[in-house]
Parts: structure tokens; C-alpha cells; sequence
């Protein structure tokens, strides 16, 4: 008997022996890489709105925030988890909460209530959203006026439609979807007066907050409120839409000339592959905005509702992005009138207005 414990024993200290060996393979936790003094690694986690990570607009370009933030601090660590549905929202937030995630960036003003509700529960812990502003002082916004370059984007389209009627239509009647399509609804509105004209803007009145939309995801869906629009005669499309609206840039790319579109949010023709088919972009830095505040959050400053930003024309948070091959097709005239426009908001003469701008 003492002869099989003795091989019971040295058995156990094999095993245990295999075991040690084995976990000594494996990578250490990032709090003991390198010895006693490593630094922590600060974690920057990002929750996507329904969109997806690949939407070509906002989701993506937050995405690019984090990418940036951890290129000039290697100390950063970042990832993000997209959410399929609304419902994934609080679950997704709640699950970066539990892994002690420093800072977690919530993408689109769809976030805004369970942000509020989970930043609630957690007051110690540093949320920030895009696109959205919430009562919790412990989520810092990050917003753009993006009815400034829209106007720009509505008068552009005004001054190149053929046929006098330029459209517009959204994912959702939200805040960050609206604003677009006041600032381009106006834009128009301004070039009819200071040029005598009468270009007719379709799916959307400023007036009574009403018009068009598509949802945020779906292609086929976006392609479906474009295909109405040029029926009635729009020959520029100004999807806010999100990934839906790479069915309209993708139409307006096959249909040989007969309508083009404007992209929204980040560069279309560095994010979508229907360069060809965009006039421009109503784009808004948000890639920057997200760097910044995880940075600046990295280095230890705590980021309030109060600090939040708000991007405009006159501090390059939003703008309207090169015509690229429609360069040659936008009469000279025509750039000078808008870049003058845009001088004029940035001055304070021309005054630009939604219900949905952004607050301080």
C-alpha cells in the first residue's frame, strides 16, 4: 500500500508539474506583463450602434477615434462589441462595466437612454457618447452642428440639379439625423432667394419635422426611399441613413449619371467604394473628437457632461469634404459661393437653425 501511495504521489507532483509547465506558456494577464512595474493597460471600449462597425458613417469613424487614440499611446488597449438590435444596448454597456473596461464609448444617439440608465447605476465609472447628450455627469458628449455643412451641401445640390428637385430622407426621426436635413433643406431655401430659383427639396419639410426613412441597416431599404425620390424627379440624394445608404450611393453609381449623391458623417469616397456617384460629404469629425477625449481620459482627466464638445464649421468638427471627381464638374463660381457661405456662418452673418442642434 505505501508503495502505491508513494506512486500516487509522485504522480500528483508530475501533474502538477505538467500544469505549471503549461500555464508558464501561456501570455500573462496585462497587469504582470513585463514585472512588478509594468504599467496597467487603460481600456477603451466601444459599443456600436445597430449599424455596425462597417457602416462607412459614424460607427466607423468612432472606431477610427479608438484606432488613432492607441497609435499615439501604446498604453491604450481598445475593442468594441456591435450591436445586432436595440435591445443589445444595455446588455452590451453593462458587459464592458463588469470588465472594468475605463472608458466606454457608446456610438449614436439611439444610445442615448440606456447610456443614461446604465452611466446611472455606475457613477464611477467614465462613459462618453457620439452624437448624444445625457443628464449623467459621468458621460461626456461629443456632438456636431451639422446643420452648418448641410446648408452648405443643400446650396451645392440647388446650384447643380438639372432637373430643380434635389432629396434627402433619413434612418430615423432622431436628433442626429434631423439636423442634416434641416441644415440641407435650408441650404436650398437660401440659394432659391439669392438666386430667383425654385429647386424643390422631397422627403423632408423642416417646418413640420416630417418626411422619409429607411432604418439604419438594411441596403435594400435605402435603395427603396431613393428609388422613390428619383422617380419624383431628384437627380442629388442626401441619404442619412447610415449603412442603409450605401443602396442609394450604390444606385446612383449604376445609374449612369442620372442622379448622384451626397454621403454623410466620414468621407464617402475614403469609406464607400461609389466615389464615382458623390458629389461630396456633410462630413463631421468624430474620429477626432473620440481620440481626443480618450486621450486626454488615458492621462488621468475625468471628462464631465460639462466639458462636453460640439463640433462646427469654425473649429473643423464639421465640414463639407472635397468634391473629388466632381471637381472638375463644380463651377468655379458655384465653390467660390459656397466657400463664401461657409465663411459667413463661420462670422456670424449667416445664422444657421434646427430644433435639433446641439446644446451647451
Amino acid at each position: 500500500m505505501r508503495s502505491v501511495r508513494g506512486m500516487r504521489a509522485v504522480s500528483v507532483i508530475a501533474v502538477g508539474g505538467l500544469a505549471l509547465g503549461l500555464a508558464a506558456c501561456g501570455e500573462a494577464p496585462e497587469d504582470e506583463k513585463g514585472g512588478d512595474n509594468a504599467a496597467k493597460k487603460y481600456s477603451a471600449c466601444m459599443v456600436t450602434d445597430v449599424g455596425g462597425i462597417d457602416d462607412k458613417s459614424f460607427n466607423t469613424s468612432a472606431w477610427k477615434g479608438l484606432e488613432a487614440a492607441k497609435a499615439q499611446d501604446s498604453n491604450i488597449d481598445i475593442k468594441y462589441v456591435a450591436s445586432k438590435a436595440e435591445a443589445d444596448y444595455e446588455p452590451n454597456l453593462t458587459q464592458y462595466v463588469n470588465q472594468k473596461c475605463d472608458f466606454i464609448l457608446a456610438v449614436g444617439g439611439l444610445m442615448s437612454t440606456a447610456t443614461s440608465k446604465i452611466a446611472k447605476a455606475n457613477p464611477n465609472q467614465q462613459f462618453g457618447i457620439v452624437d448624444a447628450k445625457v443628464e449623467e455627469t459621468n458621460v461626456f458628449p461629443m456632438e456636431f452642428d451639422t446643420a452648418q455643412s448641410a446648408f452648405l451641401a443643400g446650396y451645392l445640390a440647388a446650384g447643380m440639379t438639372k432637373t430643380g428637385k434635389v432629396g434627402t430622407y433619413g434612418g430615423m426621426k432622431i436628433a442626429p439625423v434631423t439636423i442634416f436635413m434641416d441644415g440641407f433643406v435650408d441650404g436650398v431655401a437660401h440659394y432659391n432667394k439669392t438666386k430667383g430659383k425654385t429647386v424643390q427639396v422631397l422627403g423632408w419639410n423642416k417646418e413640420t419635422q416630417n418626411g422619409a426613412f429607411s432604418g439604419f441597416e438594411k441596403q435594400d431599404e435605402g435603395k427603396k426611399q431613393s428609388d422613390t425620390l428619383v422617380a419624383q424627379g431628384a437627380d442629388i440624394i442626401m441619404p442619412v441613413a447610415g449603412g442603409a445608404g450605401l443602396g442609394t450611393t450604390a444606385a446612383a453609381q449604376a445609374s449612369n449619371g442620372k442622379f448622384t449623391a451626397i454621403w454623410v458623417d466620414v468621407d464617402g469616397c475614403e469609406s464607400t467604394p461609389n466615389c464615382p456617384a458623390l458629389l461630396t460629404t456633410v462630413a463631421k469629425n468624430i474620429s477626432d473628437a473620440v481620440k481626443d477625449a480618450v486621450l486626454k481620459a488615458a492621462k488621468g482627466e475625468k471628462l464631465t457632461a460639462a466639458q462636453g464638445t460640439i463640433g462646427t464649421l469654425a473649429n473643423n468638427g464639421v465640414s463639407l469634404a472635397p468634391y473629388h471627381e466632381f471637381d472638375s464638374k463644380v463651377p468655379a463660381e458655384l465653390k467660390a459661393e459656397v466657400e463664401k457661405l461657409k465663411a459667413d456662418i463661420i462670422a456670424g452673418t449667416i445664422t444657421v437653425t434646427s430644433p435639433a442642434q446641439p446644446k451647451k
